[in-house]
């Protein structure tokens, strides 16, 4: 750890101990001090990043978690659109990925394994039999280095060594999260390797736009700029296959309400996913300042607009979310309470060659970047 990282460590340490004695609460009612404990060795916090027009975005260490997103909705009230805990303890001891920031690979490696430079890879399967966001020790189960903290932005580290989940390579890697004066939070991510390896970063953020988790996110308009998609099988794991959106439920190339055809298990994607569990194929060839994809509310007049230089998107609408967990503020996490929109390579690339590569090798830095940018409509 750095000398500057040192200091924050310490400043964290002493900030916990003056919350215990003197509760402070962020424009969402969380605690600081109820995310200060100490994993593997190493302090957590809470970090609570504000602009100019009252938006706060407070983010945890532990994962590098997006915990609570306050953005102003038509008539300038806060609300808080995202899911997640109230506390630490509730993001050790309930399997999640609220707002986390997942490495090393984002989504699933089929079968848990994949060949590199004719060497193949043995991975950690945990989801029907494959490798899902890295494995079940992925990046959003540990504690992330604080290197820099202000209001305005935060960097946090990950050193993750070769074999860490079975990967190769020793992989620097940091997260930025900068909050602007046009309400945009732009998450930034880089790393380096000192073998060849794959890579494939995200934000993981449930989105619920209303900011009433109880309520479902079927009433929401969504607009996905792609005319392709990549199927999946029953166990969700991409074909290989990339097809056309039109004339499918798949078509969001217009906007539409998310649950005008969710349930349309006639339709064998739908029936396989569960509802959308997808990686659209954007047609925004990597442009940032290109709108991938747009989110919208009536009731709060919040407008999400996605911006990535990411080829693709998974889209996903809580499907398994199913009552059996309690966020903040006591609401209990329903079917369909939230959408996820995680700018990514598409799932499966380092056995899909002809897909856009994954593979970093030394020398070389990845980077990757996604912008929620949230306006209002009258």
């Amino acid at each position: 750890m750095n000398t500057f990282g040192k200091f924050l460590l310490i400043a964290g340490i002493a900030c916990a101990s003056a919350c215990a004695e003197q509760p402070q609460t962020t424009k969402s009612g969380l605690v600081p001090a109820d995310f200060a404990t100490e994993i593997d060795g190493r302090r957590t916090g809470l970090y609570t990043l504000t602009n100019a027009n009252g938006m706060e975005v407070a983010i945890t260490d532990f994962g590098g978690r997006v915990v609570s997103m306050m953005v102003p909705d038509r008539t300038g009230q806060l609300r808080d659109v995202v899911l997640g805990f109230d506390c630490i303890d509730d993001y050790i001891h309930v399997p999640s990925d609220f707002g986390a920031s997942i490495g090393r690979y984002a989504n699933r490696i089929g079968q848990g394994r994949f060949t590199l430079d004719g060497q193949e890879y043995d991975l950690p399967k945990n989801n029907f039999g494959h490798c899902l966001h890295g494995g079940p020790n992925g990046w959003q189960y540990k504690v992330y280095e604080v290197v820099e903290a202000d209001d305005s932005h935060l960097v946090l580290a990950m050193h993750s060594p070769d074999g860490d989940e079975g990967f190769p390579g020793t992989v620097d890697a940091t997260v930025t999260y900068r909050l602007t004066d046009d309400n945009a939070l732009i998450i930034s991510y880089e790393a380096t390797s000192d073998a060849p390896t794959v890579i494939n970063l995200t934000n993981h953020s449930y989105f619920n736009l209303s900011g009433d988790p109880s309520t479902s996110v079927c009433g929401d308009w969504l607009q996905i700029e792609a005319d392709a998609f990549t199927p999946v099988d029953s166990t969700f794991m991409t074909t290989g296959e990339i097809l056309p959106v039109e004339g499918t439920p798949m078509d969001f190339r217009t906007a539409k309400r998310i649950g005008t055809e969710i349930d349309r298990y006639d339709y064998e994607q739908l029936k396989n996913g569960n509802g959308y569990d997808h990686n659209w194929v954007l047609s925004t060839a990597g442009d940032l300042t290109r709108k991938a994809a747009e989110l919208r509310n009536d009731a709060t007049g919040i407008v999400l607009e996605l911006y990535t230089d990411e080829p693709g998107v998974q889209v996903y609408t809580g499907n398994f979310l199913d009552g059996t967990v309690t966020g903040k503020r006591g609401v209990v996490y329903k079917q369909r309470a939230a959408i996820c929109l995680e700018t990514q390579h598409y799932p499966d690339s380092p056995n899909k060659p002809a897909w856009p590569s994954v593979v970093l090798r030394p020398g070389e830095t990845y980077r990757s970047h996604c912008i929620y940018r949230f306006t209002t409509t009258e």
